[in-house]
């Protein structure tokens, strides 16, 4: 399978669906550009004499080197409490700006209206975000200014924003239609004085985080120093090659926003079609995807202490960020010999905040730590009692779970394992404890060959454990192994198997890596339904190197592949907000979350024989090595689902 970062071959056209889908404008081949016969000012030629503009699906990697393609309507199918995405792609046929860049374009949004008067609001459900490249591959979304922003194209270069809307529970459903302008901005001279307060006060900050990051430096290790020196240089050129400077860089002149009449009369339109349905994404994920937040590197890289106001502050800002990608974030801390403090809550049971988690509907699962976050009076034995004594009085106490060790590999491991949790069922008969496990014992083979061993681990578990999540990794493409372990479960024990991603599995299989293919991320959740796991684990969402300052380059953990234990990175490094930049990777997680709950409709009114005839019908998932590598079956998928299960 293909994993690079460029161009991606398709040998069909992405066309709408009946009842529903999307149509993003793509099919095979370039564009015979004209070339032009007058001036290059934007004022005087459409913008599509100088600019590229088309669109691709969300499953698309878009390199900079990317082939124009034509730009048709943008039709598209969302249940209500579902995001949908897609990506607008601009390349420079010349430039207008008479150097470096070529250009500055301005794009603007319309809400999304229907014929009964309903909408989708700019900023609130309809989002812009730039995609910005990580090692050469298209993955952070930094976002823009709404309902008007500005951007710098660079010469045979691929710029690409990624749209994404947002249909709220209560939406009512319906045709919505708006569009997306995109214009050509002219630069000449002048001085920038029609700066915006918001874009004052976005380069203010900036410049203000600069000295933050240069002037505690006198004492500090040499490595540190040259590291802010670094960050410090970054962040002046990432101003300065901003669209806010772009007429200093190119002319000397200032960029004067076209007049409306002009805009509308040159500029590209993107018409955008959304068709809402009836069908609401539950609001609590049928699937808990647990998904791990280091709060080491939270601290060292936002210099916050560990139980602090600040600490509080930064972790809550991260656990509600999450919640809106359907996942239920745990915080952790690693310990001696894959020890691991897991807590969803840095509060006690008994704090309201802890009660506001545990009770919010978007989080499927929460996990309760063994021993206190924060360090108190209470021995360990008397803490853990006050916990689940509470805790188990409340009626969230069902999404409850203790991760006591990660993938433990001797006999000592296990013996530890079942140890912690028997101190845990003495005070709560009914807790459930996960363990992820990747083999058996290396001191006690449990049977003669390591699959053999691995399908064992439970016996060596119970009971002791209730939820046994295994690595897709060893699994490979042994389905007949899949048959196995969900047989051997004992039901009436309350257990269950869940999954993770670790590392492994590699390409062709479905994982998070960087440069993977869309599909190959979204296949991780259509892999996970097929294969009837109950849940669902990821070690880490911020595991990345160690650094000291917010901005400083993110850097992916040595002997790890690209991406492996990164879903978003800190927003400082972009920009002076502190909000995460989402992924790529983990827009597409979501997007494998939502297909997962089309996928549980379908089987609730048809059964799961059919929908897995569904799924491998269309062509979108057969086995972790047999899935789609474009887009359209997805669509085909999504639209079989809205038709079968709409109202009569």
């Amino acid at each position: 399978m293909d994993s690079n970062n460029g161009s991606q071959e398709m040998s069909v056209p992405v066309e709408g669906v009946a009842g529903g889908g999307t149509a993003y404008g793509f099919n095979d081949g370039g564009l015979n550009s004209q070339p032009l016969k007058q001036s290059t000012d934007p004022t005087e030629v459409p913008t599509s004499d100088l600019v590229h503009v088309w669109c691709m699906p969300n499953t698309l990697n878009v390199g900079s080197q990317e082939t124009p393609r034509p730009l048709e309507t943008i039709n598209l199918l969302a249940a209500r409490n579902e995001r949908e995405s897609f990506q607008i792609a601009m390349r420079p046929k010349v430039s207008w700006a008479g150097s470096t860049p070529s250009g500055s374009v301005q794009v603007q949004c319309t809400d999304l209206c229907s014929s009964a008067g309903d909408r989708l609001v700019v900023g609130q459900s309809l989002k812009l975000r730039r995609v910005v490249p990580v090692l050469g591959v298209p993955d952070a979304l930094v976002p823009l200014d709404l309902p008007l922003t500005q951007l710098s194209l660079l010469p045979g270069e691929t710029s690409v924003i990624w749209v994404s809307i947002d249909v709220p529970n209560g939406q009512p459903p319906g045709q919505y239609e708006g569009e997306i302008t995109v214009s050509a901005m002219k630069t000449d001279g002048g001085c920038s004085d029609n700066l915006g307060k918001h874009e004052k006060d976005q380069l203010c900050m900036e410049l203000k985080n600069c000295l933050d990051i240069m002037e505690p430096i006198e004492g500090k290790p040499m490595d540190e120093v040259v590291e802010r020196i670094k960050c410090a240089s970054s962040s002046l050129r990432r101003i300065l090659f901003s669209p806010s400077f772009t007429e200093f860089i190119s002319t000397n002149g200032s960029s004067d926003m076209m007049e409306e009449d002009v805009v509308s009369n040159l500029a590209v339109r993107i018409k955008l079609r959304l068709t809402v349905w009836e069908f609401i994404i539950p609001v609590t994920p049928s699937l808990p995807a647990v998904i791990g937040v280091s709060d080491t590197v939270i601290e060292d890289r936002f210099g916050v202490e560990h139980g602090s106001e600040k600490w509080y502050e930064k972790l809550d800002l991260h656990f509600k960020w999450l919640l809106q990608y359907r996942i239920s974030p745990y915080f952790c801390k690693w310990g001696e010999n894959m020890r691991v403090l897991t807590y969803t809550s840095p509060w006690p049971a008994d704090h309201p905040k802890s009660d506001e988690y545990f009770s919010d509907p978007r989080l499927a699962a929460y996990a309760v730590p063994y021993r206190q976050v924060i360090a108190g009076d209470d021995s360990r034995e008397i803490y853990l009692r006050k916990e689940v004594e509470i805790l188990r009085s409340k009626p969230h106490w069902n999404k409850a779970y203790f991760y006591l060790w990660d993938e433990p590999l001797n006999m000592d491991h296990f013996h530890n394992v079942r140890k912690m949790a028997s101190e845990i069922y003495a005070y709560a008969p009914d807790a459930r404890v996960l363990t992820t496990y990747y083999c058996g014992p290396g001191d006690a083979p449990l049977a003669p060959t390591p699959f053999e061993s691995f399908v064992k681990v439970p016996n060596l578990l119970r009971p002791h454990t209730q939820i046994y999540c295994t690595s897709e990794w060893v699994l490979g493409n042994r389905e007949d192994l899949v048959k196995d372990i969900v047989e051997g479960l004992q039901l009436e024990n309350r257990e269950e198997w869940w999954t993770y991603i670790c590392l492994g599995p590699t390409d062709p299989h479905p994982n998070w890596h960087l440069g993977m293919r869309g599909t190959q991320h979204r296949a991780v959740m259509w892999r996970v339904w097929k294969e009837g796991g109950t849940g669902f684990l990821y070690w880490g969402a911020n595991c990345y190197e160690k650094a000291t300052v917010p901005s400083a380059e993110v850097r992916f953990r040595r002997g790890l592949p690209p991406g492996d234990g990164v879903l978003y990175y800190p927003g400082e490094v972009f920009s002076s907000s502190s909000e995460p930049v989402a992924s790529l990777r983990l827009e597409r997680l979501l997007s494998g979350l939502q297909d997962y709950e089309y996928l549980k409709l379908y089987e609730s009114k048809y059964g799961r024989e059919e929908a897995m005839g569904l799924l491998e019908k269309t062509g979108v998932y057969m086995g972790p090595e047999r899935y789609t590598l474009e887009h359209r079956p997805i669509d085909v998928l999504r639209g079989e689902v809205y038709n079968a299960c709409r109202p009569s």
